[in-house]
C-alpha cells in the first residue's frame, strides 16, 4: 500500500512539474523578430551606400540588390527662407522708347533707375530720365516741340516672389513722377480753306512743370550671370500741372503723350555685386548626411510606413559575420 502511494504522489508532482509555466523574455530584437521574418526585409547594412534623390532626401541604396531606402533620421525640414535687409542693388537702363524710336516714334529718349532690394520683398527705386518730342499730326495743321527736358520718379515696389529665388520678381509698384520741361507750338495754321489763304502762326515757349501718380506692374528675370532683363506695364494720371492758354501739351517727358494714360517699358538690369546677393541668390536646404552606423533609421523606399532601426552593435556583429 505504501508503495501505490508513493507511486501516485511521485506522478502527480511530475505532472506538475511539466505544466510549470514559462515567461518568455521580451527584448528589442525579438519584438522585431516576427516583423521582420514576416516581411522578409533584413538589411545588409554593410552594402548600403548613401546617396540623394531629386527631392534632397537622403537614400540609402543596397549596392546588392539594389532596393532602396530613405533614411529618415537624415530628412531635414526645409528652413523658411529668409533674406537680409540689404540683400542687393541694381542699376537700369529702359531702352523701349530708344527702340520705339527707330520704327518712328516721335517722342521719349531713354531713362535709367538705381534700386535697393530690402529682404528681397521691398525694392525702393529712383529713376531719372531724358524726353523729347516733334510731332506733326496727320493733318499737318500744327507742330508740336519739346527740347531735351529731364523727369524723376520715386516710388516703391513690392515684390510677390519674396520667398523664392532672388533671381526671379514679379511685382507690383507706385511712382510720383514729375517733369519740368518748356514746349512749343509752331506753325499752327489759320484762315480759310475756300478762299486758298492760310497763315503759319507760332506761339511762344510755355514752361511747364507736370505731376503724376503711376502704378506698374512687371516681371524681371535673369539671363547671364548679373545681368537680368524685365517688363514693366505702367498706368499713370495726371495730378498736377494746369493747361496754357495758347495749347496744351501734347507730350510730358517721362510719362508719354497726355492723350493716354497706358505705358511701357523694356530694361536691361545690372545687380551690383555688393552685399548677400550672391550667397542668397538660391534657396537652400539643409540635408546634412548621417552617419548610416550610428542609430540611422532606415525606412523601405517602397513602404515608408515600416521603419527598421540600425544600431551600431548590430551592424558591428553582422560585418564580424
Amino acid at each position: 500500500m505504501k508503495k501505490i502511494l508513493c507511486l501516485l504522489f511521485l506522478a502527480v508532482s511530475l505532472s506538475a512539474v511539466c505544466q510549470r509555466r514559462i515567461t518568455p523574455v521580451t527584448t528589442g530584437a525579438t519584438m522585431t523578430q516576427s516583423r521582420n521574418e514576416v516581411k522578409n526585409d533584413s538589411i545588409d547594412r554593410s552594402s548600403l551606400v548613401e546617396m540623394h534623390d531629386v527631392d534632397g532626401r537622403v537614400v540609402l541604396v543596397d549596392t546588392v540588390t539594389g532596393k532602396e531606402f530613405v533614411d529618415s533620421v537624415a530628412i531635414k525640414k526645409k528652413k523658411e527662407v529668409s533674406y537680409p535687409l540689404f540683400h542687393s542693388a541694381s542699376v537700369s537702363v529702359d531702352i523701349w522708347n530708344p527702340l520705339m524710336r527707330l520704327f518712328g516714334q516721335k517722342y521719349g529718349l531713354v531713362g535709367f533707375a538705381a534700386q535697393v532690394n530690402l529682404k528681397n520683398r521691398f525694392i525702393p527705386t529712383f529713376e531719372f530720365g531724358l524726353g523729347n518730342a516733334n510731332y506733326n499730326p496727320d493733318d499737318n495743321n500744327y507742330t508740336f516741340h519739346s527740347g531735351i527736358s529731364p523727369y524723376f520718379k520715386l516710388g516703391l515696389d513690392y515684390n510677390f516672389l519674396y520667398k523664392s529665388n532672388p533671381d526671379y520678381l514679379a511685382f507690383a509698384g507706385l511712382r510720383y513722377g514729375f517733369s519740368p520741361f518748356k514746349y512749343q507750338i509752331q506753325d499752327v495754321t489759320t484762315g480759310s480753306d475756300y478762299w486758298g489763304e492760310k497763315d503759319p502762326v507760332d506761339f511762344p515757349k510755355q514752361s511747364y512743370t507736370a505731376g503724376w501718380i503711376e502704378i506698374s506692374f512687371g516681371i524681371r528675370a535673369k539671363i547671364w550671370d548679373n545681368i537680368s532683363l524685365g517688363w514693366t506695364f505702367k498706368y499713370h494720371n495726371k495730378i498736377h500741372g494746369s493747361d496754357k492758354e495758347m495749347g496744351k501739351p501734347w507730350y510730358i517727358p517721362g510719362y508719354g503723350t497726355t492723350g493716354s494714360k497706358i505705358g511701357a517699358s523694356f530694361s536691361i538690369y545690372y545687380t551690383l555685386p555688393w552685399g548677400n546677393y550672391k550667397k542668397h541668390s538660391a534657396t537652400k536646404q539643409d540635408n546634412t548626411p548621417s552617419d548610416i552606423n550610428a542609430g540611422t533609421e532606415i525606412v523601405p523606399k517602397d513602404n515608408a510606413a515600416q521603419p527598421t532601426t540600425v544600431s551600431p552593435s548590430d551592424n558591428g556583429n553582422q560585418n564580424e559575420q
